[in-house]
């Protein structure tokens, strides 16, 4: 990468979920759709993914995006999500991140009062980040995700069941009681070792198939979760997120909580979820539509920029693009 233009970002959190948008220094990525490029951007940008996530410029943990052109006019523009293991097919939290974005950067022109729809073609297909502005601030993000539905119930892995959901991404929820453990800071070594375990026990299993694209096929992330005291009709649960090889998800994970709504919508939630981070961050959910087998997930959260950076690779650098210790 030596010799490359500097790589420009500007960076947010959602919920405590770090989420690094680049917005210059990387080439065209080539492709008819967003799915395509994801596929380009795979084969031919790794190595940038590697850079911008990987220590000592990111951590184990780290998450972020590039963008792209949308599929038509009808998005107003496209994202291809990235994580330290390599790129994932859909991304809640980031997708509140690049509402927020688009609208501070005038990307999209919001009204000062009221709502503003962001359009986002991302790899799962077309997302929403409703905007909700006040006095001309940004209060909230309202993501309104892929169609997301239920795969499989009580499928036995990681010497446990799960039920396994798509949400944008496919996921297995387990509650955390039934491994002796619940979703708290101290068991995040044993919750993120369960995990891996759940996941290699279901690589290539049939529940984790998407039934119209293998391109999204596979198990993403593994979801633990407490039920909380609810009141006036309002589920309330604490979760935890471990997606791709270990990485932990600070916020209540945005396509992990619809993955979660299709589930608790089959057993008969018809209310709005509170759903709780393991750092105690919280997004509002509801089914907002229900349509051939499947429920379209609402679910409001707030992203907060955290900077602007321009990253460099020295060419005598012996570290690289860099390393993770996990």
């Amino acid at each position: 990468m030596s010799g490359v233009p500097a790589i420009t970002t500007v960076d947010y959190h959602t919920g405590g979920e770090p989420f690094r948008i680049v917005t210059g220094g990387v080439p065209e990525i080539p492709g008819s759709d967003v799915l395509d490029r994801r596929s380009a951007a795979m084969r031919d940008l790794d190595h940038v993914r590697r850079l911008l996530c990987h220590e000592p410029r990111g951590h184990a943990d780290m998450y972020g995006c590039f963008l792209v052109p949308p599929d038509d006019p009808g998005a107003r523009f496209g994202a291809l999500f990235w994580h330290k293991d390599g790129f994932s097919t859909a991304c809640g939290h980031g997708t509140i991140a690049l509402g927020v974005h688009a609208v501070r950067e005038g990307m999209a022109d919001a009204v000062p009062d009221g709502e503003t729809d962001v359009v986002i073609d991302v790899p799962s297909g077309r997302v929403t980040a409703r905007v909700r502005c006040s006095e001309g601030q940004v209060r909230a993000v309202t993501f309104v995700s892929v169609p997301s539905f239920v795969l499989a119930r009580r499928v036995p892995a990681g010497g446990t069941t799960v039920d396994v959901s798509y949400g944008g991404a496919i996921y297995a929820s387990a509650p955390a009681a039934v491994v002796g453990l619940a979703v708290e800071p101290r068991h995040l070594p044993e919750l993120i070792e369960r995990a891996r375990r759940v996941k290699a026990d279901l690589a290539g299993h049939p529940a984790s198939r998407h039934p119209a694209d293998d391109r999204l096929s596979g198990v993403y992330g593994v979801i633990f979760y407490d039920e909380l005291p609810g009141v006036d009709g309002v589920a309330h649960q604490r979760n935890v997120a471990v997606f791709a090889d270990g990485e932990v998800d600070r916020s209540p994970c945005g396509s992990g909580t619809a993955a979660r709504l299709a589930l608790l919508h089959e057993d008969g939630l018809r209310g709005p979820l509170i759903h709780t981070s393991v750092v105690g961050s919280t997004f509002r959910a509801r089914v907002a539509a229900v349509a051939e087998g499947a429920v379209v997930p609402e679910i409001e959260g707030m992203a907060y920029r955290t900077g602007r950076h321009s990253f460099t690779l020295d060419p005598d650098d012996p570290m690289g693009t860099g390393f993770t210790l996990r």
